[in-house]
């Protein structure tokens, strides 16, 4: 069994388990890399164009908030 490591710079990184998928994904905009070579660049960045203007560098940061886990307090149920 195959694993292939890829990355891609909006999606991040993932592990493909056979020549067929990393082939199908490596046509898509992923990139084969070594998992025990130094980061060079920690933070990925995008470009994006506003309004037609010069494009902008911005971070890929995660939107989603953390679920806090457990039940509600006891007066928020009553």
């Amino acid at each position: 069994m195959a694993v292939i490591y890829l990355r891609h710079p909006l999606h991040g990184a993932k592990v493909a388990i056979s020549d067929m998928e990393a082939e199908n994904d490596l046509q898509n905009g992923w990139e084969d890399f070594d998992p025990a070579e130094p980061v060079t660049d920690p933070v990925p960045q995008v470009e994006v164009v506003v309004d037609d203007a010069s494009p902008v560098k911005e971070l890929v940061v995660n939107e989603l908030q953390p679920r806090r886990r457990g039940r509600r307090p006891r007066e928020a149920t009553e």
